[in-house]
């Protein structure tokens, strides 16, 4: 029988990836979405996407939402004390397994079987050792679209904030950037492709450096009214 399986949702690029991945492998059934929200501002964490956003998101991927509310600021005994909480919930609502879409980072994906050691959660890699650069472009071809929600100055030039991931965005990358961002130097938003059943309408707000990350605020298209949505100061 398939595992009953949640994917573990960052809005970004790679997560979207991961469930095109897991809805064409007969092992797995894909039946919802979890994702981390700083519950203070609504949004998601790192990422900083609104959660009006995320939501949307899910309705267009067909798939339930599971949202993890943080506090903030958020310690890692929080962190850890809310997912023990979840992987306890999910597996009584018989949740066999937990996707992610990490790519190549060993230290990540230790930790992650170690939190779900012994629930009875199986942890799921979908895109584990995929050459970013090869992946990165499989994405564009295969009609993924995505805009950068969050660039880290120190690794990317803050100009790359609010750009799409394309064939342009990854030809311009400076020597030693990631591809997919895998060491954190952007987070992106993924707006249509084959996995979606309608495109994420967006348009962009303004950019900000906050905590020492640079953020471009994107709202749905068709709502003026979330531009009054939480910001972080």
């Amino acid at each position: 029988m398939p595992l009953k399986t949640l994917l573990s949702w960052s809005t970004g690029k790679d997560s979207a990836w991961a469930l095109q991945q897991l809805r064409q492998d007969p092992h797995v059934e894909l039946t919802g979405l979890f994702c981390t929200v700083n519950a203070a501002f609504q949004r998601v964490a790192m990422h900083g996407v609104r959660l009006e956003l995320l939501r949307r998101q899910a309705a267009s991927l067909g798939l339930p939402l599971r949202v993890i509310d943080l506090p903030h600021p958020c310690s890692n005994a929080d962190y850890e004390a809310a997912m023990q909480s979840f992987v306890g919930q999910a597996r009584a609502d018989g949740v066999e397994a937990f996707a992610f879409g990490d790519l190549f980072l060993e230290d990540v994906r230790r930790y992650r079987e170690r939190q779900l050691h012994g629930s009875g959660v199986v942890p799921l890699f979908p895109l584990w050792g995929m050459p970013t650069g090869e992946l990165s472009r499989a994405m564009i071809t295969g009609g993924l679209h995505a805009v950068i929600t969050c660039v880290d100055p120190r690794r990317l030039p803050r100009e790359f904030a609010g750009r799409r991931y394309d064939a342009a965005f990854l030809a311009e990358l400076p020597q030693g950037v990631d591809p997919c961002g895998e060491f954190g130097e952007f987070h992106s938003f993924a707006c249509d492709g084959p996995m979606f059943a309608s495109p994420v309408g967006l348009r962009v707000g303004d950019t900000v450096e906050r905590d020492g990350f640079v953020f471009t605020d994107w709202l749905a298209a068709d709502d003026t009214a979330l531009s009054a949505s939480p910001s972080y100061p």
